[in-house]
Order: structure tokens, then C-alpha cells, then sequence
């Protein structure tokens, strides 16, 4: 398997792993949205994972910039689900990033507490009114 990161040219590849998991992904693929996301793909800490020329999964994390790196997505898909591909990707924010400390926002607590991370507060959505 082969973790790098993210380029232009793997676009396509992560778009169409996000749609095929869903309406629980369509804020990132809906028209509306898929274009601002694809920025934000290319701006990012991403990484993907592939193995022989397959896209296994991909990573998304954005950096304060001072003392942190905060994970927004991780996803693999369900064909490699259970072969570390999220640990590993995990692992090459971790190495690029070792003075720095990494949270993740999940809402799949389960497989966080599994790989040994610590639930340290929440996240609270701001409404668009911004009230």
C-alpha cells in the first residue's frame, strides 16, 4: 500500500468514494457544494492510500498554523475496511507532524477509541445565522 499525499490528479478518485458512501458524505459531493470541497481538498493536509492504482482511502486535516493539526475527514473504503488503511494514514499526519498535537472531529467515536485516542471535549456546530 502506498500513502502519499494528495495531487490534483486524485480528485476524481476521492470524489467518487465520498459519493458512493452516501447521503451521510453529500455536503461534500452535492453540486452545490463538490467544487468548494475540491479546494479545500487541495488546501488541506490530505493524504490518500492506494494500493495497486486503487484509491483505499484518504485523509483531510488542516493545521492552526501554531500547535495543531485538526483531522475533518477520514474515510476508506468498505473493500479495505479493516486492513489498518485508517491507522496508517492516521500514522502519516502524525510523522509529518510530530511537534504538533492532533485531534480528530468524529462522529464515529468507536473506531477512534479503538486506535487508542482519548475523547478530549466536543464540537458544537455554529448556526449559519451566526446568532
Amino acid at each position: 500500500m502506498q500513502i502519499r499525499r494528495y495531487e490534483k490528479r486524485d480528485e476524481d478518485a476521492v470524489m467518487e468514494i465520498i459519493a458512493r458512501e452516501g447521503e451521510e458524505w453529500k455536503a461534500y459531493y452535492a453540486p452545490e457544494n463538490a467544487g468548494r470541497y475540491k479546494r479545500a481538498l487541495e488546501a488541506s493536509i490530505t493524504y490518500v492510500a492506494y494500493e495497486n492504482e486503487e484509491l483505499c482511502g484518504y485523509s483531510r486535516s488542516v493545521d492552526d498554523n501554531a500547535c495543531i493539526v485538526i483531522v475533518c475527514d477520514l474515510l476508506v473504503t468498505p473493500k479495505h475496511r479493516g486492513k489498518n488503511v485508517g491507522r496508517r494514514l492516521m500514522e502519516s499526519i502524525f510523522n509529518a507532524y510530530p511537534d504538533k498535537e492532533v485531534y480528530v472531529m468524529s462522529d464515529v467515536d468507536a473506531y477512534y477509541k479503538k486506535l487508542g485516542y482519548k475523547k478530549a471535549g466536543s464540537v458544537f456546530e455554529v448556526p449559519s445565522g451566526r446568532g
